[in-house]
């Protein structure tokens, strides 16, 4: 049986996903922070869905979580057909104002963790001569952010980095691809401490279109006719819009 392995999964894009990939016959491996949160999604998901659910408590902001991952999805013996890297945050402020500690587990999670899950499960993948890897940036990995600096360089580096490693992988029957979504509807704008702008798409919007994107090996997934357009400004316009609406 195939299996899809998501990050970030009991909420927003991440829950949405796996919402579709159980629909589409994949077992489950859904990876969270909170163990209440999975039980309530696996609950959820079993309700609609007959395909075999694992969850896994992990919280990716801490260095060493993504090996813990993988050694307990070696020990199931659960072969991981895709790996969905959705996990992660965003803050917003000057640099100087955002807290060190909270900046460190940003890239941890943004970035590092998922170059570990990356390369833990690629290998893997490389030996059976075929699978899918799905990471998540943002829109914000096509220019600098001011006001959300660290969160913005976090989500370039996915998208250099997946772009990267997919043309790597070609050759070896695995498939990379990275999503670029503009502003979701999910918590990600509670934690970050603004306001959800009006014209954001809905996370199972977001993630029909992911997962087509995905399923059809494409590249760069950007949802949404405006937020593929809004690629066509100049860089600096974009920065000095994102300062904006970042930090008024």
């Amino acid at each position: 049986m195939k299996f899809a392995l998501i990050t970030g999964a009991t909420s927003g894009i991440g829950y949405e996903l796996a919402k579709l990939f159980a629909k589409n016959e994949y077992g489950l491996i859904l990876v969270s922070s909170s163990q209440d949160h999975l039980d309530n999604v696996k609950k959820k998901l079993q309700g609609h869905y007959s395909t075999p659910i694992y969850v896994i408590e992990q919280d990716l902001t801490q260095i060493g979580a993504a090996y813990e991952v993988y050694q307990k999805v070696t020990k199931e013996q659960v072969p991981v057909t895709v790996l969905v890297n959705n996990a992660g945050f965003g803050l917003v402020g000057a640099t100087n104002e955002i807290d060190l500690k909270q900046d460190e587990q940003m890239i941890i999670i943004n970035t590092l963790n998922l170059v570990i899950l990356t390369k833990l499960f690629i290998a893997e993948m490389y030996k059976c001569g075929q699978g899918k890897i799905l990471n998540v940036a943002s829109t914000g990995a096509f220019q600098p952010g001011p006001y959300t600096s660290t969160y913005f360089a976090s989500k370039a580096f996915v998208l250099s980095y997946s772009r990267a490693i997919r043309y790597e992988a070609k050759s070896k029957g695995v498939q990379i691809s990275t999503l670029c979504p503009g502003a979701t509807r999910t918590n990600f704008f509670v934690r970050e401490g603004t306001v959800t702008p009006t014209n954001s798409m809905t996370a199972e919007k977001v993630a029909q279109i992911a997962f087509s994107g995905l399923m059809k090996n494409k590249e760069i997934i950007i949802p949404g006719l405006k937020n593929r357009l809004l690629q066509l400004f100049p860089t600096k316009i974009k920065m000095i819009s994102v300062a904006r609406m970042k930090y008024k």
